[in-house]
């Protein structure tokens, strides 16, 4: 409808356009009618300009049209509607073309800030880079692991650890790498996964971290406690016999000793000498059979009772059951615990005990040294977490 519309009004101005032509030579070969033969030339030029800008028109819009959609400037709007009905109808649909630009633009926002917002609340770090190693896309759980605020290049990680740059950039598509890093004196170990694509025409490459520490100290926790089970209980059911079997020949032999004395003396220092074996074979029996229940405790934790309670209580209790051993070895002990009220979640029990196996781990370390000195540090590290340090000299 628009460009037949369009056709009609060039038609009509292409047949005026001749007739003023054929007018003008008609009256410009009869002298009397040289003055209509000059207006009508100036009506003709008039009308051949007025064709032209009326068809040029349409191609002025096409550019306007053309440049909203090249410089995604969806505001433009075809409003001159003052041309006619097939100009009135050419704008209706040039606005539809602008309107579906604009919607898909929105769509494709919307889809971007859904994505970004589901990468940033993952809890796995992602890192999205190029080639030449400038970072395009990197979530909230990077910053956190890497305590970092801004991210450009894959070379600022080089204050994080100076390899992990070059582990980046040699990566390639479907690739895994374990990577470990110490940050802030804490062990990280993490496991990195590459995957490639293209996009813009560029290559990328998306790098996803997981701190897999945690799941590798539980599994070595469990390993450990099944190892010790095992050893423990083919330990205890080779030396029990033993302890029993010492302890039936010990009463045999003081039983014979209360009943029937030997008379001979080679033979009562005989008997002194196998009863003195026998009990040292009991004694060690036993002691190795304790040691193993101890080691055999490792595996039945008590389940902690966890509360809050000031660092400073704990290391006064320690002292305290220590005073006797710091006195005896003459160790001069220095804490200094920031803030002073400083507090820590745990079991008081378990965390006494720790701590004091520490400072008797200390103790025994500086024994017999000159000026002997053991210092205790509490503090909040970088990753707010409850430090304390006991170290001696």
């Amino acid at each position: 409808m628009v460009f037949k519309s369009f056709r009609i009004q060039i038609s009509l101005r292409v047949i005026l356009l001749a007739i003023t032509l054929v007018l003008v030579v008609v009256l410009y070969e009869n002298d009397a009618y040289f003055v209509s033969s000059v207006i009508l030339a100036i009506l003709f030029i008039l009308q051949l300009v007025s064709l032209i800008r009326y068809t040029e028109q349409t191609n002025r819009k096409l550019v306007k049209l053309f440049e909203s959609i090249r410089f995604t400037d969806f505001t433009t709007r075809f409003t001159d509607n003052d041309l006619g009905k097939s100009f009135e109808d050419l704008n209706k649909e040039f606005n539809l073309v602008i309107d579906a630009f604009n919607k898909n633009k929105t769509e494709k926002e919307e889809h971007f800030n859904y994505l970004l917002t589901v990468i940033q609340h993952v809890s796995i770090g992602i890192l999205v880079y190029k080639r030449d190693g400038s970072v395009d896309v990197y979530n909230n759980a990077v910053k956190k692991l890497f305590q970092i605020s801004t991210l450009r290049s894959i070379s600022d990680l080089e204050t994080v650890s100076p390899e992990l740059p070059e582990v980046l950039l040699n990566m390639r598509s479907g690739e895994k790498e374990l990577v470990k890093l110490y940050i802030e004196d804490e062990l990280i170990q993490l496991s990195l996964n590459a995957t490639q694509f293209k996009m813009r025409g560029e290559e990328f490459l998306l790098v996803s971290f997981q701190d897999i520490n945690p799941e590798l100290e539980q599994k070595e926790i469990e390993s450990w406690q099944k190892l010790i089970r095992v050893l423990t209980h083919e330990i205890m059911n080779s030396i029990t016999p033993i302890s029993s079997l010492a302890a039936t020949v010990s009463d045999i032999i003081q039983d014979t000793r209360e009943n029937n004395p030997p008379r001979k003396k080679e033979d009562i220092e005989s008997l002194d000498d196998v009863a003195h074996a026998i009990n040292t074979i009991e004694k060690r029996s036993k002691g190795l059979l304790n040691f193993v229940e101890i080691y055999r405790n490792l595996t039945r934790i008590p389940k902690p009772t966890f509360r809050y309670f000031e660092v400073k209580e704990m290391i006064d209790r320690a002292l305290e059951l220590l005073s006797k051993n710091v006195k005896e070895c003459n160790v001069k002990v220095k804490s200094k615990i920031l803030p002073s009220e400083l507090k820590i979640l745990a079991d008081p029990d378990l965390i006494d005990q720790v701590i004091i196996n520490l400072l008797l781990n200390a103790i025994d370390a500086v024994k017999g040294s000159e000026n002997p000195e053991i210092s205790i540090t509490a503090s909040v590290n970088l990753n707010n977490r409850v430090t304390i340090e006991i170290s001696d000299n």
